[in-house]
């Protein structure tokens, strides 16, 4: 055994140190530095504009195994000495069920270190299936050891494929195999679930961590914060993060950015903003994510002012964060909400001008802008330029669209984007058959609004609250009664429980269709539900009482509505003042008046209106005239009816000479009179005994005579004439007849009276002469009225003159006119 003997021998120099075996533990040869380096290959091609980075590694290849696996390699031609990249490739090229054969034919397997790099560059690549197939390979190797980050590896990427359950088994496979998880597998294992949404779990996973002892870092943390928040649990999220800081890792950027996204998506957004002020007393600066989280957060609020600030100072370069293209489309959204359609498309130019290339979001705000104005001319070039710039609509973009087009009262249009849709292999959502049941319905097309219901639950979509309350909206719009019993049957037969929108839509419609007493019925079922009644509900109810005349209704509504402690609205204000007023209830009209000025409501011309009326009804002109003092002072312009309401209550104040303060006000306001303001106009005369005055009010009138009605006219003509004043009363009847104003018999009636009054019967006779030549024969009590003139008071020979007068205007009539046959005149 001259072995046995060497090494005998070997031990027994003790100057001569035995030297370590080189063979047993080759793959760590010094040789083969550079064998895990990865080197970049960056390949750009100018023509299309497209460059791109192959990174290779070359891994332990034939040269650095051990002798005898060396050995075996050479002498199997089978056997191949791939680099890693190449493998890599060839795995990923190959079908599944060649996976192991080309690992099999791989000289690079007998090198355990390359297992772990292996495992990297596939899973980099993205394949599950692939990846899932080399470590099981790997496992069955003689010379595999499992490892922490072999482990880690695997588990990350079952995550960003959302395969919960796989990762959670490898995390317990790998404690079978005596491997203990570290920071890292925790930390994969958490953020597996927090994509998942399950962030029970999550908060479990880091209870075991800190059982097992080892100590969370700051991404353990920030992956459990983002697994809360993006679930919407916004309460857990904070809990956590103040545990992070009682833990002694503090919070950095992402951790505020992961909280305010939890407030966000938790609709908690002055918490957001809060929050946002606690960050600012922090060193820690935000990043152009954590002001687009905040811009978001203040639109939402209306707080829109601020949004601009904020943008401005990131264009200004003033923040160290320059806008991107979230930043861009958020305030596309903000400018959309609050109606300034030109600073949309101004952001969304500026976004081109910085050299951001839109993407679909950004191009669905600005469509959407426009969609929600029914601006259907520029929302369809915009999606003209969507298709053209080689993006693809999405489900928003062609609902936005169909939207415009429903606005805009174009159903046809918005029912061709619809089944334009299928074209670009866009599947219609539930938002998108709402927006066509909508365009047909606010068009007044119902039956073709109730059959796109049902195409929808044919293509599978069950109708939710918003299909019922758009059909409830159109039914009200197309006034038919029928349809609104039918499509709430519709709603209880597909299990729709009906929310406070839809109950104010059908009790809105049945309002407008003045079935009283089924909204009535509506409104007590909604009640029995426990669908709690919104400002909108009684707005309705109370405004369509006081349309119905019904006055105490509408105020045992106000009453429940502030035993609910809903705040009133500007408009119930509006109703209430009317109710009362109208019962005859002024104290509590007032009272409510100036509630409404002290929640803050500038009360509009209606209110004002109903004010004056009040008080004029009331004889409170002061008050009156205070009200009308302060619709001018806050730049409402008073209407006709005001401006006659405080008309009525200078004449019933017998302040007749205000009236024509009042009247002319409105002629130099441009106020188009009505007839109410005429009438107190003449009565203003009648009262008046100052003859200048009144001329004044008839002079103001003669423009408006062809738009007076006969029944003023004829008032203004017996003020005139009943005050002797003849001549004035003669030539404002010309002046009417010649404005081309309607005369009637009952005019022509109150002249004669007057004239006959005064004495005066050759004008009488000639005023007949007119009447005849007008075509407007002169009635039997108008012959008998002259007839008996002449014979009481005008001596025989005036009596002569006027009975020759009549025969010759009898015969100009050229009938026989029953009259002139009557026993007076033969007498």
């Amino acid at each position: 055994m001259a072995t046995s003997h060497h090494h005998h021998h070997i031990f027994t120099y003790p100057n001569n140190p035995p030297k370590p075996l080189p063979l047993t533990i080759h793959c760590t040869k010094p040789k083969n530095q550079n064998a895990f380096i990865e080197k970049k290959r960056v390949h750009v091609d100018y023509d299309k504009g497209t460059h791109n980075v192959q990174i290779s590694i070359e891994g332990l290849r034939k040269a650095d195994l051990s002798k005898r696996h060396r050995v075996r390699v050479e002498t199997d031609r089978f056997q191949k000495d791939w680099t890693m990249s190449q493998v890599v490739d060839k795995i990923v090229g190959n079908q599944l069920e060649d996976v192991e054969a080309v690992l099999n034919r791989w000289a690079g397997r007998f090198a355990r270190k390359n297992f772990p790099f292996l495992i990297k560059e596939i899973t980099r690549r993205g394949s599950l299936d692939h990846s899932n197939r080399v470590f099981s390979w790997m496992k069955n190797q003689k010379n595999y050891c499992a490892r922490n980050d072999i482990y880690n590896m695997m588990i990350r990427l079952h995550a960003r494929h959302n395969q919960t359950d796989q990762a959670r088994g490898l995390f317990f496979e790998m404690q079978k195999w005596r491997c203990k998880p570290d920071v890292e597998t925790y930390n994969a294992l958490i953020n597996t679930h927090g994509r998942a949404g399950q962030w029970r779990w999550a908060l479990n996973i880091l209870d075991d961590m800190l059982r097992a002892a080892i100590p969370p870092s700051r991404s353990t943390y920030n992956n459990l914060i983002n697994a809360c928040g993006s679930s919407g649990n916004w309460k857990e999220a904070l809990k956590v993060c103040k545990q992070m800081t009682e833990n002694g890792v503090g919070p950095d950027l992402v951790t505020h950015n992961i909280v305010l996204s939890a407030l966000k998506n938790g609709s908690q957004y002055s918490k957001a903003l809060s929050y946002f002020e606690l960050m600012k007393g922090t060193h820690i600066r935000p990043d152009t994510t954590t002001l687009n989280i905040v811009i978001h957060c203040l639109v939402k609020l209306g707080q829109f002012q601020q949004a601009i600030d904020i943008f401005n100072s990131m264009r200004e370069k003033r923040a160290e964060c320059l806008p991107d293209i979230v930043t861009y489309t958020s305030m596309i959204h903000m400018y959309s909400v609050s109606g300034q359609m030109q600073n949309c498309k101004a952001v969304f130019n500026a976004l081109l001008a910085e050299g951001f290339k839109p993407n679909i979001v950004s191009y669905n705000a600005l469509l959407g802008a426009y969609a929600s104005r029914g601006m259907s001319e520029e929302a369809s070039s915009i999606f003209n330029e969507i298709v053209h710039k080689g993006l693809h609509p999405d489900v928003v973009t062609c609902t936005s669209l169909l939207n415009a087009y429903g606005r805009s009262q174009q159903p046809e249009k918005a029912r061709e984007t619809f089944n334009m849709m299928r074209k670009h292999n866009v599947k219609p959502n539930i938002v998108s058959y709402n927006a066509l049941i909508d365009a047909y319905g606010s068009s007044g097309f119902l039956a073709e609004a109730v059959e796109v219901l049902h195409e929808m639950e044919q293509n599978g979509l069950q109708p939710n609250v918003v299909s019922i309350s758009t059909l409830l909206a159109a039914c009200g719009r197309c006034e038919r009664e029928v349809k609104i019993d039918s499509i709430i049957l519709a709603a209880e037969t597909r299990g729709i429980e009906l929310n406070v929108v839809a109950y104010n839509s059908a009790i809105g419609s049945y309002m407008n269709t003045g079935e009283y007493e089924k909204a009535l019925q509506l409104y007590w079922s909604m009640k029995k539900k426990k669908v709690l009644s919104d400002s909108v509900t009684f707005n309705i109810l109370i405004s369509g009482c006081c349309k119905m005349s019904r006055y105490s209704d509408a105020l045992e509504f106000l009453d429940e509505m502030v035993k609910s402690r809903i705040p009133l609205s500007k408009e119930v204000y509006s109703s209430a003042i009317c109710a009362y007023s109208r019962q005859g209830r002024l104290s509590e009209a007032e009272s409510m008046f100036n509630a409404m000025k002290n929640d803050g409501f500038h009360p509009d011309v209606i209110s004002y209106t109903t004010m004056l009326h009040a008080y004029s009804v009331g004889d409170n002109l002061e008050k009156a005239f205070v009200v009308f003092q302060e619709m001018e002072l806050n730049d409402v312009q008073p209407d006709a009816i005001a401006c006659s309401a405080l008309m009525r209550a200078f004449n019933r104040g017998s302040q007749p000479s205000k009236v024509m303060v009042v009247a002319v006000f409105m002629r130099d306001n441009t106020v188009p009179f009505i007839d109410a303001n005429f009438f107190e106009m003449v009565s203003a005369c009648s009262i008046l005994r100052d003859w200048k005055m009144a001329n004044e009010i008839i002079k103001m009138m003669e423009n408006f005579f062809p738009h007076i009605s006969v029944g003023v006219l004829n008032q203004l003509l017996h003020v005139v004439g009943k005050s002797g004043r003849i001549e004035a009363m003669m030539k404002l009847f010309n002046k009417i007849v010649g404005s081309g104003a309607k005369i009637s018999l009952s005019t022509y009636s109150i002249i004669l009276k007057n004239l006959l009054a005064a004495g005066n019967w050759r004008k009488y006779i000639e005023v007949m002469e007119w009447m005849s030549d007008e075509g407007i024969p002169p009635s039997t009590e108008i012959f008998y009225s002259i007839i008996s003139f002449g014979q009481r008071s005008s001596g025989r020979e005036h009596s002569a003159i006027i009975k020759e007068r009549l025969e010759s205007l009898k015969t100009k009539l050229g009938k026989q006119h029953a009259v002139f046959d009557s026993p007076l005149h033969q007498s």
